[in-house]
């Protein structure tokens, strides 16, 4: 199982990716650290700096094909940034074309919407986002996980770090499958 995580060279929430990473770990899997042109990453606790973490490729060198999944983790800035980066948005929407599962947590539906793959689909996220996804055509709810399979691929989402363990633990079931 190789897992792509994608994040911006700043303001991704660290417990987002580092739990994530862990649970991908665990199940035997090899992540990947992919970023929009930076060779490391500044990840935060809510509004304060916290560690950086080395990027194993750039998103503009990075293939669907290459992965059986893709991670998506929130904080604010982290998915409000990818969302203007056009090759991190297609990265996005590749592997929905490609029918692989994609998990996002917190923000990060916002690249979701921005890659137009909401519509029709059922998702959660930070709470703020519901009028985003259903101004897109998703519909949103207000569960710890939510894993949608009405689309072209299967769709795994969250609400907040607090709902970490639910999110790893249906994505690794979804991207092992």
């Amino acid at each position: 199982m190789r897992v792509a995580f994608l994040v911006a060279p700043q303001g991704t929430e660290q417990v987002e990716l580092t739990e994530p990473w862990q649970a991908v770990t665990a199940a035997g899997g090899t992540p990947k650290l992919l970023s929009t042109g930076s060779r490391k990453v500044q990840a935060y606790h809510h509004l304060d700096r916290a560690d950086t973490f080395p990027v194993d490729l750039d998103v503009s060198a990075a293939s669907a094909a290459d992965f059986d999944g893709l991670v998506l983790p929130g904080g604010v800035a982290n998915p409000d940034a990818l969302r203007l980066d056009k090759r991190a948005v297609a990265f996005i929407a590749s592997f929905f074309a490609a029918g692989k599962p994609v998990a996002a947590i917190c923000h990060a539906p916002w690249t979701l919407i921005e890659a137009d793959v909401v519509r029709g689909r059922t998702l959660t996220s930070w709470p703020s986002l519901k009028t985003d996804i259903r101004n897109a055509g998703g519909t949103w709810v207000d569960e710890p996980v939510s894993v949608c399979t009405a689309g072209p691929n299967t769709l795994i989402t969250s609400r907040k770090p607090g709902d970490l363990a639910a999110f790893c633990a249906a994505f690794v079931e979804q991207f092992t499958r």
